[in-house]
């Protein structure tokens, strides 16, 4: 399985924009993340959810801006940014685990995507 992360771009400050995360091959269950990361600081965890997509798991810094969804059918995870800040901009990458148990940290995902670029301006 791969993921495959798309959707980034350049938007400014209160826009939004929808990240998507396709898995190629066989579906599966398991819990995607989204984490980001800027130049010269650790990838951090933005928000994830369960197969169905109806647990899910944010950030405080992205609570009530950013919601995380998934279509298992289509094997495709999404995250709606709105709202967007410049502090936003980073690269975004999705992830997926099996069974994390600690559903924001970065060392529980084992399937990375490549990263997709945000970047907000002000």
């Amino acid at each position: 399985v791969q993921l495959q992360a798309s959707g980034g771009g350049l938007v400014q400050a209160g826009g939004s924009l929808r990240l998507s995360c396709a898995a190629s091959g066989r579906t599966f269950s398991a819990v995607m993340g989204w984490f980001r990361q800027v130049p010269g600081k650790e990838r951090e965890f933005v928000a994830s959810c369960n197969w169905r997509g109806d647990s899910t798991y944010y950030a405080d810094s992205v609570k009530g801006r950013f919601t995380i969804s998934r279509e298992y059918a289509k094997n495709t995870a999404f995250l709606q940014m709105n709202s967007l800040k410049p502090e936003d901009t980073a690269v975004y990458y999705c992830a997926a685990s099996k069974n994390p148990r600690d559903w924001g940290a970065r060392a529980e995902y084992d399937l990375w995507g490549q990263g997709t670029q945000v970047t907000v301006s002000s």
